[in-house]
């Protein structure tokens, strides 16, 4: 479990993931090599799962992102490692949630405009096997978009 320290170090990261380890161990009052340390052994305890860029796709041009629920034919018991298996070899596909329910699984698409889109969604998306039914969700506008949590 993690200690105030942890959780410490875990909130100024999250607040601003340009830190130096340097910086990050000031900021939380101990020494760069302890803070390194803990670092490591979050690390090792799959606590942090990796440090990475958040990307603005619509500044490189892709100004469409589409949510698509997908209702899979589970008659073949390889119906969900087949459909995930092809699902992430297509680039723009961001995101793949599983769930229980009626849906089994959500895909977030990008695209360029609404053409490149039905290129996606005919070339790629409806090629993907065991799927039943389809429901899309075009996204409007995100109002709110976090993955830090309150440590």
């Amino acid at each position: 479990m993690l200690d105030d320290m942890d959780r410490r170090l875990l909130r100024y990261w999250q607040a601003d993931p340009s830190l130096s380890p340097g910086e990050l161990a000031e900021h939380c009052g101990m020494t760069p090599g302890k803070a390194a340390r803990r670092i490591a052994k979050m690390q090792e305890d799959g606590v942090l799962k990796g440090v990475g860029a958040v990307i603005d796709w619509a500044a490189l041009g892709y100004t469409v992102e589409v949510s698509l629920r997908i209702t899979l034919d589970k008659t073949q018991s390889s119906a969900f490692d087949d459909f995930l298996t092809q699902a992430r070899t297509i680039p723009e596909v961001t995101e793949i949630q599983t769930f229980l329910g009626r849906v089994d699984v959500r895909l977030n698409v990008i695209a360029r405009d609404m053409a490149h889109y039905q290129q996606i969604y005919r070339a790629g998306i409806l090629t993907l096997p065991h799927i039943a039914d389809i429901e899309a969700l075009m996204q409007v506008a995100r109002i709110k978009s976090q993955q830090a949590l309150p440590l």
